[in-house]
């Protein structure tokens, strides 16, 4: 993003370390860029987040909905505690962020929400992650239907297995699923950030409501 010369906010949870490398990284290449910390599980926090990011740079242009996490387990062992990790941020995080942008973008906005691949090809011990970004799907289609008159768009990418920290822990097998992919590789955060760049372009701005597929052909 701060490449195509977006002034960028990075939002974190717990890793002020990694924000602030990447803010520093930005900087050093002349770009704009602070980092907010924010638990994106509880409204109030959301609300601040975009308070802030909206009193250091202005009116909002663009939201990527990145947050995430996962708790992997067969249905019949999760318990409540587990439910509510995963569906309060990856849904109601997601939900509630949406909200804000849908109030404060400029007209022909971007909003991009990030699901899985697994979505569509969904694997035994995901249910919670797998049912948390089929919702998200769901509810930005429908907000795309409500905020297109602004020029804002409202769409998904969906990204097959990705070498990241939080596959890392995911307890799935890597080498397994690089192998889902014909490129038989695992795919790399750059190649989904090109896609994301791309679907907030110009370029992208008559599409909404879709699902871009960014899994190196996982689906």
């Amino acid at each position: 993003m701060a490449e195509e010369g977006a002034k960028v906010v990075v939002h974190y949870g717990g890793h002020a370390d990694a924000a602030n490398e990447i803010v520093n990284a930005i900087q050093a290449k002349g770009g704009e860029a602070i980092a907010i910390q924010a638990n994106l599980s509880h409204v109030d926090e959301i609300t601040k987040l975009f308070d802030i990011a909206q009193q250091q740079f202005g009116n909002l242009d663009i939201l990527v909905n990145n947050a995430g996490t996962g708790v992997s387990g067969a249905v019949a062992g999760t318990d409540e505690a587990a439910f509510d990790k995963v569906f309060g941020l990856n849904v109601k995080g997601t939900f509630f962020c949406m909200k804000e942008a849908a109030n404060r973008l400029n007209l022909n906005g971007r909003i991009v929400n990030i699901s899985s691949g697994l979505v569509v090809r969904p694997l035994p011990g995901f249910s919670l992650y797998c049912g948390s970004k089929a919702a998200i799907e769901l509810i930005g289609k429908a907000l795309s239907m409500e905020v297109g008159d602004r020029g804002i768009t409202v769409n998904t990418v969906s990204p097959g297995p990705t070498d990241t920290e939080m596959f890392g822990s995911s307890g799935d097998d890597p080498k397994a699923a690089a192998e889902r992919s014909p490129f038989n590789r695992l795919g790399k955060p750059e190649d989904i950030a090109d896609v994301i760049a791309f679907v907030v372009s110009d370029q992208c701005r008559w599409t909404t409501g879709h699902t871009f597929q960014a899994g190196g052909g996982y689906v």
